[in-house]
């Protein structure tokens, strides 16, 4: 099934690229014993990941722990190539959160072979997301407070104001390479707190005037 975003004409467009930050927030990189990054560490996950909210999450067997990263996701509106910071806000039609799903073992063992990320990052049900609310100007530079809830038990929480790369700065650096189209979606980096998920589990996020979205594991 294909997933939209509403655009601020009013339009729906069908998801795109999914285009993923890592190692924005320090205390994450300090909790997966990881190097500050120079500059935007940038990888993709294919719109087949996506899960939509209250639907069930299928977990990876046999392939080690699978880490939930709660981070927030921008929808881009209007279509940009060489972004500049300033204009950035104008590209960005509506934001929700969402789950990166990681196969952390094997992350760990790509890392040290210092092999792409995709098997660990762009399995299948790899990225759960919440439904968009429509972007309103000014809203990011106040910070968003986000939670990720394990069977009720708070695993993460964070304010936007602690990325590293803020939004502004990662549509820019990410527009000088590619081209951003409508409907194109950015998961911006996660907070401390990640942590395994096992079938049987209810993962739960939320954020002020986005809203709360979950999911069964199973």
């Amino acid at each position: 099934m294909t997933m939209h975003v509403s655009l601020n004409d009013g339009r729906k467009e069908p998801i795109g690229r999914i285009f993923c930050v890592g190692k924005n927030y320090v205390e994450h990189i300090k909790e997966i014993d990881a190097v500050l990054p120079d500059g935007l560490l940038v990888f993709m996950k294919s719109p087949l990941c996506l899960v939509e909210a209250g639907q069930a999450i299928l977990l990876p067997r046999d392939q080690g722990a699978v880490h939930h990263e709660l981070e927030l996701v921008l929808a881009i509106g209007t279509a940009g190539h060489h972004i500049s910071p300033e204009r950035a806000e104008d590209h960005v039609a509506a934001i929700t959160l969402g789950i990166d799903l990681t196969l952390r073992d094997l992350q760990m063992e790509l890392r040290r072979k210092a092999w792409p990320w995709e098997p660990c990052k762009s399995f299948e049900h790899s990225a759960p997301l919440g439904v968009f609310a429509p972007y309103r100007r000014g809203w990011l530079d106040e910070g968003i407070a986000m939670t990720l809830h394990v069977n009720g038990t708070q695993r993460q929480q964070a304010s936007t104001r602690e990325m590293m790369q803020g939004p502004w700065a990662i549509i820019s650096t990410l527009s000088a390479t590619w081209q951003l189209r409508p409907g194109d979606l950015i998961f911006t980096g996660s907070p401390a707190g990640v942590g395994p998920l096992e079938p049987g589990d209810q993962v739960t996020i939320a954020a002020p005037g986005i809203g709360q979205f979950s999911w069964p594991c199973t």
